[in-house]
Order: structure tokens, then sequence, then C-alpha cells
């Protein structure tokens, strides 16, 4: 290797000194010289060989994981790895997924409910705002008094933390927008009004025209005739989802 040979001044300047480093050394942040072979130095190890030329040559290709193709030692291989989504994390049909900021995890059944781990709903009564990260919310934190809940039908929207409540105490919550059929919004009055422990209400941010929740379940509905509708209600109208079966849903916030 042509620079491994030195001439005498070369080496006279670059001699380490009793004083401290040689020339070349990192003094103060300044940039350090690729260390030079001199005539007679024993180039006995692999590694050796690979210090000098990571020294001399500042490229990534010295780093043990270059070349090899890994994404290990590949950004790139790295960015890949972690853009790909899992089953899971999408969200299907029985898969878990964290919701975002914070909310809790929820998993997806084959008859279209959502279900949420109850562990991660509060119950604390609350006289502030409270943030659902489910749209209409499912459980958390809510108000000291509830909707009532015995067959209401609201023809305005009601405030979430109060429904949130009666949900606590094993309603099942009917919500609509502007999109929902007018004919099936009317069988779906008429199917709340004869059920007690239900109540039901416009709720126009809802991604769906209609949708049905109990605590800690939704689910989305085609229309008053999705036999959906009927097990939903036969599943969760004070339910074994429910915190305080058997709680009031009279003598509440009525609208």
């Amino acid at each position: 290797m042509g620079s491994a040979k030195s001439s005498g001044t070369t080496a006279s300047r670059t001699a380490p000194t009793a004083d401290g480093p040689r020339e070349g050394d990192v003094r103060g942040g300044g940039r350090r010289r690729a260390p030079i072979l001199r005539r007679g130095t024993p180039v006995g190890a692999a590694g050796t060989v690979s210090t000098v030329l990571c020294g001399m040559l500042v490229l990534a290709a010295c780093s043990p994981d270059a070349g090899s193709g890994d994404a290990k030692g590949s950004g790139a291989g790295r960015a890949e790895a972690s853009a790909a989504p899992s089953a899971t994390a999408a969200g299907g049909p029985g898969g878990r997924q964290g919701g975002k900021g914070g909310a809790p995890a929820f998993t997806v059944g084959p008859d279209g409910v959502t279900s949420w781990n109850p562990g991660g709903l509060g119950r604390e009564h609350v006289t502030k705002p409270v943030h659902y990260p489910m749209i209409p919310p499912v459980g958390g934190d809510h108000a000291p008094v509830w909707m009532n809940c015995n067959g209401d039908v609201y023809t305005e929207a009601v405030p979430d933390v109060n429904a949130v409540h009666s949900l606590e105490h094993g309603a099942v919550w009917v919500t609509y927008t502007g999109r929902a059929d007018p004919a099936d919004v009317r069988k779906l009055a008429a199917l709340v009004a004869r059920t007690p422990y239900s109540l039901m209400s416009p709720y126009p941010a809802q991604k769906a025209p209609i949708m049905l929740t109990a605590w800690g379940r939704q689910r989305t509905v085609g229309g008053a005739d999705d036999p959906a509708v009927g097990a939903f209600f036969a599943d969760f109208v004070q339910g074994p989802q429910t915190p305080e079966p058997g709680a009031p849903c009279t003598g509440g916030l009525a609208r």
C-alpha cells in the first residue's frame, strides 16, 4: 500500500513525543488524521487492517453491518419494516389496536361489534368536560347525573357526559345523523320507546348514519330492519357488560 511508505521527514513529524499525543491526534475537537503504517509495523490481524481502512476512508462501508443487506444495518430496511402494518394493528376482525392519545385497546368481533377493554374505561363522576376518543363515546368518566333512558327518544343531541352515565346503568344508546333514512329513524324510535334501558338521540358527528352503543360496545347497522339491531338489544340491554346493573334510568336529566 503506497500510503504505508513514509519518508524520514514524515516519520519525524508524526512520531510520538513525551509531551503528549503526536501531531494529528485530536486536540480541542480538531480533526484526527488517519494513522500511518510505518515500515516494519506488523499487520497480522484483519481487525488491524479494518481499523486502518476506517481511519483512511470516511465511508459507511466500514461498518460491521455494511453491505450485509440486513435491515439491521440499513436505515431504509428499518423504515420498510416499521411501515408494514400488521393484521392486528389494523384493527380488523379479531384484531387489537391501541387507540390514539392513550385510548383503550379494542377488538372487532366477527359479528361486527367493537368491544373495548373495560379496564381502560374510567368510571369517575366529574363536573369538568371530558374528552372521549370514541364517537359516540362507549364509556369513561362522566357526569354525576345520567340521561333518562327508560325508552326516552330525544330529538336533539344530548350531552355525552350524561349519556355515558346511562350506558353505565346498562342502557343501549341509538344515535343517528341526517343521512339516516327517516323511515328507519321512526322505526328505531318506536323500538326504543317500548324498551326500558334504552335512549335515542341525533349525533351529527358520528361516522355512520346509524350506530348502536352500550358500555364498552358499539356497532353500525344498515337500517332499522337490520337483524343486528335486535341482536344488539338482546345482548346489551342490561347485558353482562353493564358496570351497574339495575341502577335507575329515570330521575335523571330529561330534555
